[in-house]
């Protein structure tokens, strides 16, 4: 099965910061005014919204997002949702695919700062986002203004209707001052990202970043067959400035397709657009150089890492090709 395709059209907040609704992050909705034709975890799921003729339940037409019962009585549906971690807000997609005759035409986002639990009625939420258009089966990719570290927000739908999927695009509030301890740099929840990738035909780069093990051979970064001289490797922007002092390679679950080898890249990046980086990351030196892989194992570097110094970004080579679950690349936070 291959991977699900990006939207080209996306801007670019969508690769650059995390996805702080992602509920393989820690997400969860907490509240939602009516749930009667969807549930509201849809609307927050990872995976691409579905649309499956044919599907009912006791509740009519199944539908992959949250979806309100038609209002009668005035007022409009809202929901909230805890995010992964607090952070500050740069973009948002309210995604309408597959959702025609019952998307809602309006909608509103705010968020709000409580960080020992749930927002109860008290709570004060400040406007993100106000008085929004939408269309049907669509994405609609909006820019988020307002600065401040946010821990919860609040979709508000006008009246009525359903929303395929909610992205809420940002960076984790970290105090890394504050880290006694070597912390994950590759880590999504810590504000890592991948900055580009050769190929992702059956799992998507991004999957190597996400916490625990993998579930399955689909919860991880696989590359198609190569069948040309050369190497698959992919490029990861760290949480923060970092000297990396230990390194995990996990292939659980790739058994007949895991890489032969593997070898670490990295240097300290000052500026540059993706493709610059990509281009400057061919000749970076070796953080870790190429190692011997096991099938469905994690595999643990620490004395065999180069002293590089600083590092911003590593370019994360396989050879040829093939799968890996996880890749994890622990260190301290350092001036650049």
């Amino acid at each position: 099965m291959a991977a699900p395709q990006l939207d080209p059209h996306a801007p670019v907040f969508t690769q650059r910061y995390v996805n702080l609704a992602d509920p393989r992050l820690g997400a969860a909705g907490v509240f939602a005014t009516d749930e009667f034709f969807a549930p509201l975890s849809r609307m927050l799921s990872p995976d691409e919204p579905v649309f499956i003729p044919g599907k009912y339940d006791d509740h009519g037409k199944w539908m992959d997002g949250w979806e309100t019962r038609r209002r009668r009585n005035g007022g409009h549906d809202y929901a909230v949702i805890r995010l992964a971690r607090p952070g500050r807000i740069v973009g948002v997609d309210i995604d309408t695919r597959h959702f025609t005759g019952n998307y809602p035409p309006g909608a509103s986002l705010a968020a709000c700062y409580c960080p020992n639990g749930d927002p109860d009625d008290k709570v004060q939420w400040t406007p993100l986002l106000d008085g929004v258009a939408l269309q049907g089966n669509s994405h609609h990719y909006l820019d988020v203004a307002r600065d401040g570290t946010w821990t919860h927000v609040r979709l508000s739908i006008f009246p009525d209707g359903g929303v395929a999927r909610l992205r809420v695009y940002g960076r984790p509030s970290i105090d890394w001052q504050t880290m006694d301890a070597a912390s994950d740099m590759a880590a999504a929840a810590n504000g890592a990202y991948i900055v580009a990738t050769n190929n992702e035909h059956f799992g998507l780069a991004a999957t190597l970043l996400l916490p625990g093990r993998g579930a399955n051979m689909g919860d991880g970064w696989e590359t198609r067959r190569r069948r040309e001289p050369g190497n698959d490797w992919c490029i990861v922007a760290l949480a923060t400035p970092s000297i990396i002092e230990r390194v995990i390679v996990d292939t659980a679950h790739f058994k007949g397709n895991y890489p032969d080898r593997c070898s670490l890249q990295a240097a300290c990046v000052d500026g540059g657009t993706a493709p610059s980086i990509v281009t400057q990351s061919m000749f970076w030196p070796e953080l870790l150089a190429p190692q011997k892989l096991q099938m469905d194992a994690e595999h643990g570097f620490a004395d065999e890492l180069a002293a590089v110094g600083v590092v911003t970004h590593v370019r994360f080579n396989i050879f040829p090709d093939g799968g890996v679950s996880r890749l994890r690349l622990f260190g301290r936070p350092a001036q650049v």
